[in-house]
């Protein structure tokens, strides 16, 4: 009788006991990855997770985009998960700066991550602490048509010099050197980052969009003088049409050249071009001083501050920097992985981004409307496009932004 109670005592034991043990291996993940490839490269991601740690069960919070970005704000605050998709660079600043997000250097130092996830080091970054693991990006550079170049006879350019020299003779043979549909703004983003990037570099860009460096400074000016020399020679329509638009002034021939992300690509070869027509380049370097910096949109995993599961999440986030884990994430998502050990496939387009980003020493911008606050990099855009137009209003464009400038980053 003694012994049935023990058993009796035992067993209740162990059903009181059962399911906290099983609630602390649970993870919760929230995220916005509801596209059809991303949503079936994080399910393989969980997947292959919880194939190697059986005893941890993820559960998956999906929200749409927009809804994140606002429901983020508050289950950060309110109800925390364990794990939360979100994005580097100045994107992350504020969920640091609020102590919402948790530091996890100790994932990249354990795991030698400073050097195989070294190209977004520096996005990754505050206060000389990491605060997540980014899984992919995707380039932006220069697609050429390379019909088009040998029929006018040059060669792509290693210089803005060398390039602003090339378009002199595409505009000679009627051809237009750049293309771009400013009608959206954002295209326009891309071409002022990298004239950023190549006349200043990456710290001061990072500091611009920050709010750091007044737009009436000599350094922007600088800046708008480079952008001056490439104007003669842009698609006189570029406000009126959208990045489509301009995908056909390459592919018709129209163009030589447009300063794109790689999601172009598909769009580029529905028009009927190929790996033999369709040609992929860096920026020109404009300050031969500078260490090289890219734009590349990099996606991240983050710990929330408040996770009732941390331990687990810092597996997750181990598994997730992963070099095979990466590569297999990439191929379903058609991105570039992060970690330099990783692999890409046959695509010559993904294989020169992979190149370009891994050894990217200066730095990994994340694009103007992910670096700078949502108001000044409407207003910045705004900017670009009507400079592109009017070159002769800059004064008044950048006293516009100093002004957006002081009233954002009082706040």
């Amino acid at each position: 009788m003694v012994h049935l109670r023990k058993g009796l005592v035992l067993a209740m034991l162990l059903a009181t006991t059962a399911p906290a043990f099983a609630q602390s291996r649970v993870l919760v993940f929230n995220t916005d990855a509801s596209d059809p490839a991303p949503k079936a490269a994080f399910d393989q991601l969980i997947a292959d997770f919880e194939a190697e740690y059986p005893e941890i069960d993820v559960q998956v919070n999906m929200f749409d985009h927009e809804g994140y970005k606002t429901a983020i704000r508050n289950f950060l605050t309110a109800d925390a998960p364990d794990l939360a998709n979100w994005y580097a660079g100045n994107r992350m600043s504020p969920f640091v700066q609020a102590n919402q997000f948790m530091d996890v250097s100790d994932i990249w130092t354990q795991n030698n991550l400073t050097e195989t996830l070294g190209s977004a080091l520096s996005s990754m970054t505050i206060d000389g602490k990491q605060w997540g693991i980014p899984y992919t990006y995707y380039q932006w550079g220069i697609y050429t048509n390379k019909d088009v170049y040998a029929q006018v006879g040059v060669e792509p350019a290693e210089t803005w010099d060398e390039f602003i020299a090339n378009c002199e003779q595409f505009q000679a043979a009627g051809i237009d050197c750049l293309t771009t549909g400013s009608k959206a703004l954002w295209p326009v983003a891309g071409l002022f980052d990298y004239l950023s990037l190549r006349t200043n570099g990456y710290d001061w860009h990072m500091q611009l969009t920050n709010g750091e460096i007044p737009w009436t400074d000599d350094s922007v000016r600088a800046v708008f003088a480079e952008f001056a020399k490439v104007l003669p020679y842009v698609s006189a329509n570029h406000a009126a049409i959208d990045w489509q638009d301009a995908v056909s002034n390459l592919v018709q021939g129209k163009a030589a050249n447009y300063v794109m992300g790689n999601f172009a690509v598909a769009a580029f070869k529905d028009g009927g071009m190929t790996d033999e027509t369709l040609g992929f380049m860096p920026f020109p370097t404009i300050n031969a001083d500078i260490p090289r910096a890219e734009d590349a949109p990099t996606d991240t995993v983050h710990i929330p501050a408040g996770a009732k599961n941390p331990e687990d999440a810092k597996l997750f986030l181990t598994f997730m920097a992963r070099p095979d884990v990466q590569t297999k994430m990439n191929e379903t998502l058609g991105q570039l992985p992060i970690n330099a050990e990783s692999s890409v496939g046959d695509d010559p387009f993904l294989q020169a981004g992979f190149e370009l980003l891994s050894t990217a020493e200066g730095g990994i911008s994340q694009f103007f409307d992910r670096d700078a606050p949502p108001e000044m990099a409407k207003a910045g855009m705004e900017g670009f496009q009507e400079f592109m137009v009017r070159p002769e209003r800059l004064d008044a464009i950048l006293e516009r932004l100093e002004r957006m400038r002081q009233r954002v980053h009082a706040q």
